[in-house]
């Protein structure tokens, strides 16, 4: 390597600690070294493959201004790592291209697509934006997105089935929402290569909109859209108060569905929380299915840590894995963070992986829970509470006291654990309406019943012990 590509990678050093907390950088960046840069092609060594992954989704828009800037705006990048750890022999270089989401393919292909996504309507040009990685075979599942996971294999397998149109899915950030769409749109392309499958954020579909406004070519845009078969909008909640862009997407979306098409579209929160949006395209956002990515469940996240740290190639012991799905509980885009992290700070300081490291690493992320509550803790005290039997609760038995007791669990999972309707009420071979009539029940109560209160005070208490 040549002092000169060092400095200059140094000064996008500067640029991206200028603009990231330090413990970002230092777990994200530093890890990084330059190898060559000769004919505009930069070549950066990083620790594994996964870890390109992870820099180009979290900080791909600052690496492309930071090296545009730096090394010019042909620039090229391509990323060098070893598949087996501290082995030279197991060397690879992943090259960027257009296909890819790397710096350079990405800013050539976000040029094209925001501003004419209908420029070709050729099959052979189509570009379904979808990203490879986001399959059903690595994405973990539990009771958590059961529900969510099984209508999506569903409509994956049999395009023809319309039962499910549109599915809406929602869930708060990181429950893997954008995966899981993604994962239909791939698996229905691996079965009809020829199906006309997009997915496009609701941010980019705006900014088409008022691209095709400003040009005059509005019709082509509509015509664009009208001629998918599989349209998967992201994040619709952005279209939230941008009136001209929804009616467009009315009309787009009568269209489509009306010709049988599939429509998937995903939101931070259910269609009825949903503000700022025509209630006339709220009402169709109902018609098919809506189906919630609860936070994740500790089975899930034990399985996603597992699974991530086998992609990377990564030696966790059990115990670590257990302390971190313990206390990382919000979103599945933390814990694969959190592996990340670990691996970096691992590999900067030369030790093992312990739980010492992974509270250090956790601590600076997250609030460390003192205890994780489940939905399991909650019922064997409440039935230890109320000295019945476990196996009663969990059985058809509508005995006041055992129907009480049950719908003091439900309330209490709801309301201490995260847990979904859907969720409760699956544990308990009860529906989710069932679960809410259960906790409408116990709030009315609890409004004039001074025992109850009392009781609950104390079980709770018990909980958290």
């Amino acid at each position: 390597m040549d002092n000169n590509s060092v400095i200059l990678w140094n000064k996008c050093l500067e640029i991206f600690r200028d603009n990231l907390p330090a413990e970002q950088f230092e777990a994200w960046f530093k890890p990084i070294s330059v190898l060559s840069f000769e004919n505009s092609k930069l070549k950066l060594n990083v620790p594994s493959h996964f870890f390109v992954e992870q820099i180009e989704e979290r900080y791909l828009e600052l690496m492309s201004k930071g090296i545009k800037r730096i090394f010019g705006n042909d620039t090229k990048l391509t990323y060098s790592y070893n598949v087996v750890k501290d082995s030279p022999d197991s060397n690879i270089t992943e090259k960027s291209s257009n296909a890819s989401s790397a710096v350079g393919g990405l800013l050539q292909k976000s040029i094209r697509t925001t501003v004419s996504p209908f420029d070709s309507v050729d099959l052979v040009d189509f570009d379904s934006q979808l990203n490879p990685k986001y399959t059903f075979e690595n994405y973990c599942g539990s009771m958590s997105n059961k529900l969510a996971v099984s209508i999506g294999e569903a409509i994956a397998t049999n395009p023809d089935c319309k039962t499910f149109n549109p599915l809406f899915i929602f869930g708060s950030t990181g429950v893997g929402k954008t995966h899981l769409i993604q994962a239909i749109g791939i698996k229905i392309k691996e079965t009809n290569p020829r199906a006309r499958v997009l997915y496009i954020t609701s941010r980019v579909f705006e900014n088409q909109y008022t691209t095709a406004v400003r040009n005059n070519n509005v019709n082509d845009f509509i015509a664009f859209y009208q001629s998918i078969d599989v349209l998967i909008l992201d994040d619709i909640q952005e279209l939230s108060g941008k009136i001209r862009t929804q009616n467009t997407f009315f009309h787009i979306f009568n269209h489509l569905h009306q010709n049988q098409k599939q429509l998937i579209m995903s939101s931070d929160c259910r269609p009825v929380d949903m503000d700022g949006m025509e209630p006339r395209l709220m009402s169709r956002f109902k018609w098919g299915m809506t189906a919630e990515l609860a936070k994740p469940d500790y089975e899930l996240r034990r399985s996603v840590l597992t699974m991530k740290a086998e992609q990377d190639g990564l030696t966790i012991p059990d115990e670590v894995l257990d302390y971190i799905a313990n206390n990382v509980t919000d979103s599945i885009r933390e814990l694969e963070g959190i592996v990340v992290s670990l691996l970096a700070h691992a590999t900067m300081l030369n030790q093992d992986i312990s739980i010492d490291l992974a509270r250090a690493v956790i601590s600076n992320a997250v609030k460390i829970n003192k205890k994780q509550i489940t939905f399991e803790m909650i019922a064997e005290t409440v039935c230890s509470h109320y000295d019945i039997d476990n196996d009663l609760l969990f059985g058809k038995s509508r005995k006041r006291e055992i129907s009480d007791a049950r719908q003091v669990v439900m309330y209490l999972a709801k309301n201490m654990t995260g847990l979904s309707s859907t969720n409760i009420g699956t544990r308990l071979s009860r529906t989710h309406a069932t679960v809410l009539h259960a906790c409408k029940t116990i709030e009315e109560r609890l409004s004039v019943e001074k025992k109850l209160q009392d009781e609950l005070s104390q079980i709770q208490n018990e909980i958290r012990q």
